[in-house]
């Protein structure tokens, strides 16, 4: 029903079924929606309003209030019994607040007149309420015009309250509103019901579209096309007096998932009073000590429609007069935690199975339950200075700085958030001591954004409103000057950039898997394990984890990560004792140069790898060789060349030199990669070397250690064959010099559109594929990363691309070349492994196509390695039972 009714519509059409109290009303349908919105945003937009609307529609719509005022004994402007109706919004998928509503339609100069000999002041304030909410929702007038005419009345009146003003106070308040609409419209607040309707109905379609509605939908991946359908709906009124009420509520608490009766009601009040911070709610609770009888049958009606609908219901209620009128049901938002604790608490009361239970959380969603949060109470009293795209979720607070060494340097006395207009890999030991990261540019899949979410970091990217001055240690933003030192928060669920330090909650479940036991006892971390136990027993598709370091290494190992899908080796070359002998292996005028500086890192790789491979034994680790082009390790400008030339005791002249002819225009292209390795073979075994030695060490200490060697950017099957027999003689050496007998697997990484056609050639002379799908994409499209703030944003927007390609793939695109090589690999190859390493492998929409293709693992960031779990799962469930799944957002 919900495709057709919408959310609101089929709710009410389930509880008036099942004999729940429910005011009588119609639905109109989201296909006339659809049709209606069709019509405006064609070339024929300025037809008459009837021609927006299917043919046939008016005289169903008229039969429809005639069979309304039938039922409820009322009719629109009768002068004995008026009926006025609710005009409610109601799509698919529930969209809280983003639509428009308008209430007490129907009322009117003679109406008005009829209901005040029941109850004057009742009267006066719907029909104030009405005209405000229908000239500001379905003609345009602006809302402020009448807030501030209530204020300026209950100054007058000097009372506190708009339930302080008495009836006469209320009729002068209509009459200055309807001279706003007069001003505002050149005519005369509308009197026809009927005409009110109509007009009504089409401002409900319209909101559809409004700027909030778009910005949800797209927030929350929930298509354009769908439509929103109108509820029709008797009035019922809560501002009939103190035996008459309106209330929102939770079948349990929807921020804990608690089961408990959760929410707010007023007395002597209308639905938007609740939320619209007039007045000051009462707990539910309260609803029992003022009207016992009500209270109770409001239980037993959510507890029954949660039972109903197997999960937490949204409800909304109106008492007129001690009479309950159930006036909504849906679907409950709510939080990650939340959602975890229901889920789990709702198969142990035998509601829902364990499957159901896995299908119905959203596997993002995990991965807040992992990251600091903030007090949310304690935030809104802090000032939001910028908004950028949440790249790394999170909350974190900490001192400006804005480069790496300043972060590294100041870290140690307290927390930094490293500012950058965008990272790059020099700034990786800064990204790494620094608590959260914030760039001016960049997209969800730009360098800060992959790397910093690989570490856990929250950050916040592409934050356009700010400009970094770098050289004067400030950043800029909306009249504010923000300057090195001092302290601002980032919230990476939202991409809000805060001044001032906002506290924090650490994660339980983090805490857990880390050691503490108070957290390992605690309720969420129980209810977390169940989960991911579910959720293992589940899936078939292996989990890695991208991780460059020991410590990612353990915490992915914490998380469930059965192995290392990409260990990048270039970020090891940064460190201050490191960076030097890479300068000079770039400098070297010889092979024997280029030997005698590698000599001079062998250890230092070589004990990093001992030291990840040990971290993650047996699970596989899979090291990509160097990978950057060279320009990335040698300085971007004179000047900077000048300043390290002193530190690294070379010629400035001579590094200023090789900076610019090693530069690479697009960095996707040109000398990297495989390349390096095939001109430089002395690159390729020494990191082969300290490979296979450290392997070779742990075998000695009864450690089975388990690398995989990927070799980046091969395009001919010819150039990963050479690099492979260079690998093949290196371990060979490091077998006789060890005595040992090492299992060793070399694969490559299908990233070069070539590759993915002839996967076939390369699998011939691979013992797997990993598909590196973030320059795929790159290739496959022809954009960068960093595209998002020049034109990506933009496609968007435009719907030319449904979602960003960098943080979703594009499956009818590079899935496309996927599903060839696959094909081709496994033709040619019928077990070869085959996997993902790129950042796709934490994305569940691509998860969900990549166990699909029948791929052997995904690795994705450490902290994403239990949003892969849930994913891997719900797509294996998927597929037992052949569901394509309704959802179409």
């Amino acid at each position: 029903m919900k495709d057709l009714l919408g959310g609101k519509g089929a709710g009410l059409a389930e509880m008036t079924r099942s004999g729940v109290p429910v005011p009588a009303g119609f639905t109109v349908t989201t296909e006339v929606c659809r049709y209606y919105l069709k019509r405006v945003q064609s070339s024929v937009v300025r037809v008459q309003s009837t021609k927006l609307l299917p043919p046939g529609f008016s005289k169903e719509f008229d039969q429809a209030v005639q069979w309304l005022q039938k039922v409820t004994g009322k009719h629109f402007g009768d002068i004995k019994n008026p009926l006025l109706v609710s005009v409610r919004s109601g799509a698919k998928f529930s969209m809280p607040g983003m639509m428009d509503t308008i209430l007490n339609l129907g009322i009117n100069d003679q109406v008005v007149r009829v209901l005040e000999k029941g109850n004057a002041r009742f009267s006066w304030d719907a029909y104030r309420r009405f005209i405000a909410m229908f000239s500001a929702t379905a003609m345009g007038v602006d809302k402020k015009l009448f807030e501030e005419a209530l204020s300026n009345l209950k100054k007058e009146k000097r009372v506190a309250s708009d339930t302080d003003l008495a009836s006469d106070d209320l009729k002068v308040l209509v009459e200055r509103f309807k001279s706003i609409y007069r001003k505002a419209m050149g005519s005369d607040f509308p009197q026809e019901p009927a005409q009110q309707l109509k007009l009504a109905a089409e401002a409900v379609f319209r909101s559809w579209m409004n700027p909030r509605a778009q910005s949800y939908r797209k927030l929350n991946k929930i298509s354009d096309d769908l439509g929103t359908a109108v509820n029709v709906v008797e009035m019922v009124f809560g501002n009939m007096g103190w035996d008459s009420g309106t209330g929102v509520g939770f079948t349990r608490n929807p921020s804990s998932g608690a089961k408990e009766f959760y929410g707010e009601y007023l007395a002597n009040a209308q639905g938007e009073d609740v939320v619209a911070g007039i007045r000051t709610p009462k707990p539910l609770t309260e609803l029992k000590k003022d009207l016992p009888k009500v209270y109770h049958q409001l239980r037993a009606i959510t507890s029954k429609l949660e039972r109903h609908y197997r999960d937490i219901q949204d409800f909304e209620f109106t008492i007129e007069r001690g009479k309950l009128f159930m006036l909504q049901t849906r679907t409950g938002k709510r939080t990650a935690r939340a959602a975890l604790t229901i889920a789990v608490d709702m198969v142990g009361e035998k509601l829902i199975t364990k499957k159901e239970a896995l299908l119905r959380l959203e596997p993002r969603s995990i991965e807040e339950l992992l990251k600091p949060i903030f007090d949310q109470k304690a935030k809104a009293q802090f000032k939001m200075v910028a908004k950028g795209l949440p790249a790394g979720p999170g909350a974190a607070c900490g001192r400006v700085v804005f480069d790496a060494q300043t972060a590294t340097r100041e870290a140690v006395k307290g927390p930094v958030i490293l500012v950058r207009s965008e990272t790059n890999p020099d700034d990786i030991l800064g990204m790494v001591a620094a608590q959260g990261i914030l760039t001016q540019t960049g997209g969800l899949t730009s360098h800060a954004a992959v790397v910093g979410r690989g570490m856990g970091k929250v950050c916040v990217v592409g934050c356009e409103a700010i400009e970094v001055d770098e050289r004067s240690h400030c950043f800029k933003t909306n009249g504010t000057i923000i300057r090195e030192g001092e302290l601002i928060s980032l919230d990476g669920f939202t991409g809000e950039v805060m001044v001032g330090q906002v506290p924090l909650y650490q994660s339980e479940i983090l805490s857990a898997l880390l050691g503490d036991v108070a957290a390992q006892g605690s309720d969420i971390f129980k209810k977390y394990q169940t989960l991911i136990r579910w959720a293992d027993e589940s899936r078939n598709l292996g989990i890695r984890a991208n991780a460059d370091t020991p410590t990612d290494a353990k915490v992915a190992r914490l998380l469930g990560a059965e192995g290392i899908g990409l260990c990048r080796t270039e970020h090891m070359f940064f460190g201050a004792e490191r960076i030097s002998h890479v300068v000079g292996m770039i400098l070297a005028k010889s092979v024997e140069g280029r030997k005698l500086e590698l000599d001079k890192l062998f250890n230092f790789q070589k004990d990093d790898f001992k030291a990840i491979l040990k971290a993650m034994a047996p699970y596989p680790v899979t090291i990509r060789t160097l990978d950057p082009p060279l320009h990335e390790f040698l300085p971007k400008t004179l000047e900077e060349a000048q300043e390290r030339a002193g530190v690294l005791g070379v010629d400035a002249q001579e590094l200023w030199q090789a900076a610019r002819e090693f530069h690479e225009a697009n960095p996707m292209l040109g000398f990297r990669g495989v390349r390096l390795g095939i001109v430089y073979p002395e690159i390729t075994a020494m990191q082969g070397r300290a490979i296979f030695s450290a392997t070779a060490e742990l075998y000695r200490e009864g450690i089975r250690a388990n690398p995989e060697v990927m070799i980046p950017l091969v395009g001919f099957p010819e150039e990963l064959k050479c690099q492979r027999e260079l690998l093949l003689e290196v371990k060979k050496e490091v077998e006789a010099r060890y005595r040992v007998k090492l299992d060793i697997s070399i694969g490559t990484m299908i990233e070069v559109p070539r590759a993915a056609v002839c996967a076939d050639q390369i699998a011939q002379v691979a013992d797997f594929l990993s598909f590196g799908t973030n320059d795929l994409t790159q290739m496959t499209l022809g954009f960068s990363r960093d595209d998002y703030g020049r034109f990506i944003g933009k496609y968007m927007e435009e719907k030319i691309l449904a979602q960003d390609p960098f943080a979703s793939l594009d499956i009818s695109g590079v899935g496309r070349l996927i599903h060839i090589a696959i094909s081709a690999a496994r033709s040619a190859k019928k077990k070869i492994k085959i996997g993902v390493c790129g950042e796709h492998g934490g994305d569940p929409d691509s998860i969900q196509f990549f166990a699909k293709e029948g791929f052997d693992y995904v690795s994705s960031s450490p902290y994403r390695v239990p949003v892969a779990y849930l994913a891997a799962a719900q797509a294996k469930i998927l597929e037992s039972k052949n569901m394509k799944g309704s959802d179409t957002r």
